[in-house]
């Protein structure tokens, strides 16, 4: 269980990253406060970018201009768009971590991710490094929201998209993460000290002695599943997709969790988005819907053409794994309300997923039983 922190050493990565990736990746040593204001922002990441790119080095600063696409829960997004002789010659994405990630998110492995998706042409091209974010190509799309994966046509699309993606190949150890990542969140957010009163009252009516069973017992029964093990986004949210509405074409972004994990996980984790980040889980799909986007994902080409056995066999893969997609976060959720400085009310994110996940278990796993059962009855 659990692992330590690895230091972050961008120039390393990028050394590294240029003796396995085709493209060169440049890297800086300088970091950029994400708390600060966009104002006093703005200077800084002008200053990187002359930094990180030597042919704009020289540039005068009027030639930037700087656009904040997005702030998330843990990262900020930014558009840079360099203007030389009256023409837009080159725009970049900049994305800052948000404070203390490093402690839940192995940028190791994140990194490891982005370089072979990259190259087989997922998402933005990576450019860069520095030292508390990552530099990439502009990717010209808006962000998704959860109404929008809902939508018959776009769940088909994202069923298409994660079944290329789910056939990317990336070299070392091709052990499944979930149980891993599971555990090491268990442990740092078993041993929390708020220094607020009341989120310490709160953090102490949790039964850790509970998750931790309820972990043992799901993974004890999923094992049995033999869900296929395929490299994984684990955190495919709707804000984590993008589309190009006129040329149809559809973006998965941010790989800050991707890993080889469990397919019936990463469908699962997929469904519990659309509930949003309110937790509206009476928009979690129903079997219908589900079984629109198995079709599409299991044969995009003849997706009527799926086999009852096939859909069966998915379904309850997706509505058992579900169940570990409501521990991992749940537990995140607490790490977050302890590190995170970001505004967002981590410690009710935890109850509200920890909360569905004991909604949703006596049935989740009498499915998964029942299941097993009728293999053992043939």
């Amino acid at each position: 269980m659990g692992a330590e922190v690895k230091i972050w050493n961008p120039v390393e990565i990028a050394e590294q990253a240029r003796k396995d990736y085709a493209s060169q990746i440049h890297a800086s040593h300088l970091t950029i406060d994400p708390s600060l204001s966009f104002p006093h922002m703005q200077p800084l990441i002008i200053k990187l970018c002359k930094d990180i790119f030597n042919s704009w080095s020289n540039l005068d600063d009027s030639c930037f201009q700087v656009e904040k696409i997005s702030g998330g829960i843990t990262n900020l997004l930014l558009k840079v768009s360099v203007k030389q002789e009256n023409c837009i010659d080159d725009t970049i994405t900049i994305r800052l971590y948000g404070p203390n990630t490093e402690y839940i998110i192995d940028r190791h492995r994140e990194l490891q991710a982005v370089k072979y998706l990259s190259a087989a042409g997922f998402g933005a091209k990576w450019l860069g490094i520095f030292g508390n974010g990552m530099v990439q190509s502009f990717i010209d799309a808006h962000t998704l929201t959860p109404s929008d994966i809902r939508e018959s046509k776009i769940a088909a699309k994202i069923a298409m998209e994660l079944k290329r993606f789910h056939h990317v190949e990336i070299p070392g150890s091709k052990e499944p993460q979930l149980w891993n990542d599971i555990w090491k969140f268990f442990e740092k957010a078993s041993v929390l000290e708020f220094d607020d009163s009341e989120m310490q009252k709160t953090y102490e009516t949790i039964s850790f002695t509970e998750i931790r069973d309820g972990i043992v017992q799901l993974k004890g029964l999923s094992d049995h599943l033999n869900s296929p093990v395929i490299f994984s986004h684990n955190d495919l949210l709707s804000g984590n997709m993008m589309i190009n509405d006129e040329e149809d074409k559809l973006y998965f972004i941010d790989y800050e969790y991707a890993s080889y994990n469990y397919r019936g996980f990463d469908i699962a984790n997929h469904f519990a988005e659309y509930a949003g980040f309110e937790c509206d889980y009476n928009l979690y799909p129903n079997k219908n819907e589900q079984y629109h986007f198995f079709r599409h994902y299991i044969q995009p080409d003849r997706p009527h053409e799926v086999s009852e056995k096939d859909l069966e066999t998915l379904y309850v893969e997706t509505n058992t794994y579900v169940l570990a997609s409501h521990l991992l976060w749940a537990l995140w959720g607490l790490i977050q309300a302890k590190m995170s400085p970001i505004d967002f009310d981590y410690l009710s994110y935890f109850f509200l997923r920890y909360n569905e996940y004991k909604r949703q278990k006596e049935k989740c796993l009498s499915l998964a039983q029942s299941y097993l059962s009728g293999f053992k009855n043939e």
